[in-house]
């Protein structure tokens, strides 16, 4: 009885590895096909890394694109148009000609305007005649000083670019990222200039430095703002990784540009007490902020999701659809309110009726690897994805920052970053400006020409009060 019951035993064991054999042989044919993928993605990847000199592409364009532009019918909206400019800087008669072509005499029916906007070409070359002398009391220098000079150089230093070319040159490089060299090759062909890279750098760096006590001013109003909305990105600093850090708030934008992406830098930009609310990617460092509210960024949740599901095979992409479609209620739920279809009850039930479903996602039981990693940060940080709903002021993305940070990392792939501290210096100031400038409606380029165009006594009382910020004592 024992070796037969042995023997069963071991039949039965046999039976049951035999009907394991299918599956495991299903399972190894997906796995040699999930392989064979991955390694054309990643023969792809190596293949577009290789050819530096091809435009950036998104992969081989659709066979059957839709139209480019908008579309005609109800929703095409109003029809852009030039408007027609405010002031004329000249009036320029056009007189009927005598003569039609076929001959005859021509009737003056009646004169209509048309308008045009052009950039001047030829530069203004002046020379300021500066009265030099002394006080008869105390026998101090003294010279003249006219509101268009930027300094007060005379000798060797006499020549020098004006406060406009100056702002331009400033904004060329940490606004639009044009390189050193393209800066000198636009204003020699299209204005006449004659400036060397060197001497572009120089001026970039002057014009950030005066433009400091706005900077400080700027620091002041995110601290004490009450909505932030955070980023990073890689920086190079000399060629060595540094980060890029962006503080977003309603009126004001902060660059900083650090050798650190750990929570030092928002600490020491906010303050560890800081209890706003933030609005962010996940990134763990947010999280010492315990005084703040948090929201997840839903944004990024999505991309999340999505990105599972060009991986994701059979059952294992029910998971990610499942928290696609929770994420997609959400932002509806937030149209319905912003329209004013619902109360503020009946958003407060549809949130709850949300958070339970959230709930119930996170009780399921996940076998791939991805997807626990997805529901351990959605679990971690249950509480911080529907604070939106609950407050009408803040976003469900972190937008804001994404759009700020955007031209930094396009302009990254130019120049790369910075050749040393201070030009990384004066990259956090002039970004920290141009986008502040648009925030509070003032235009940037006059803005930097007032500002170099001011003394230094005056200077820096100038730079906050133009843009309406404190002042640092």
């Amino acid at each position: 009885m024992p070796d037969g019951e042995t023997q069963e035993g071991r039949d039965r064991e046999l039976d049951e590895l035999r009907g394991k054999v299918p599956k495991l042989e299903g399972r190894i044919a997906e796995l040699e096909r999930q392989l064979q993928e991955a390694l054309r993605k990643l023969d792809e990847a190596i293949r577009a890394k290789k050819r530096q000199a091809a435009p950036f592409s998104k992969g081989e364009p659709k066979l059957d694109p839709k139209p480019r532009g908008r579309k005609s019918g109800p929703n095409y909206g109003v029809k852009a148009h030039r408007p027609v400019p405010d002031q004329l800087d000249e009036v320029i008669p056009v007189p009927l000609p005598e003569h039609c072509p076929c001959g005859g005499h021509t009737v003056l029916d009646q004169t209509v305007a048309q308008f045009q906007e052009e950039i001047p070409q030829k530069p203004i070359f002046r020379r300021f005649d500066i009265g030099v002398g002394h006080c008869a009391d105390c026998g101090r220098h003294v010279q003249g000083r006219h509101p268009l000079q930027t300094s007060d150089a005379l000798g060797a230093a006499a020549a020098q670019l004006g406060p406009n070319a100056q702002a331009m040159t400033a904004l060329l490089k940490d606004k639009v990222g044009v390189s050193y060299g393209d800066i000198r090759t636009i204003l020699q062909d299209f204005f006449g200039l004659s400036l060397s890279r060197g001497g572009a750098a120089q001026i970039v760096l002057r014009v950030a430095e005066r433009a400091t006590a706005a900077y400080r001013g700027i620091e002041i109003v995110v601290r004490r703002s009450r909505v932030v909305y955070p980023d990073e990105t890689g920086w190079k600093v000399g060629g060595w990784l540094q980060w890029m850090w962006v503080f977003v708030t309603r009126t004001a934008t902060l660059f900083k540009i650090k050798d650190s992406r750990g929570h030092d830098v928002p600490e020491e930009v906010l303050g560890i007490n800081w209890s706003g609310d933030m609005v962010h990617d996940g990134w763990s460092p947010y999280d010492f902020f315990e005084e703040a509210d948090h929201q997840q960024c839903l944004g990024h949740i999505q991309r999340r999701c999505r990105s599972i599901l060009e991986w994701a095979t059979r059952g294992a992409v029910r998971f990610p659809r499942a928290v696609l479609a929770l994420v997609g209620d959400a932002f509806g739920l937030r149209n319905r309110r912003d329209a004013g279809d619902l109360s503020s009850h009946g958003v407060s039930v549809a949130t709850g009726r949300l958070q339970a479903r959230l709930e119930r996602l996170l009780a399921w039981h996940l076998s791939n690897s991805t997807n626990v990693r997805l529901a351990k940060h959605l679990a971690n940080h249950r509480d911080e994805i529907f604070v939106f709903l609950k407050k009408p002021w803040i976003e469900a993305t972190s937008w804001p920052a994404d759009q700020a940070i955007r031209p930094a990392v396009a302009n990254r792939k130019v120049f790369g970053g910075n050749r040393d501290p201070r030009g990384a210096r004066a990259q956090e100031i002039l970004s920290s400006i141009a986008a502040t400038c648009v925030q509070r409606g003032v235009e940037v380029f006059d803005y930097l020409g007032r500002v170099i165009r001011s003394t230094p006594p005056r200077r820096d009382a100038l730079a906050c009060r133009l843009l309406g910020l404190p002042r640092q004592a």
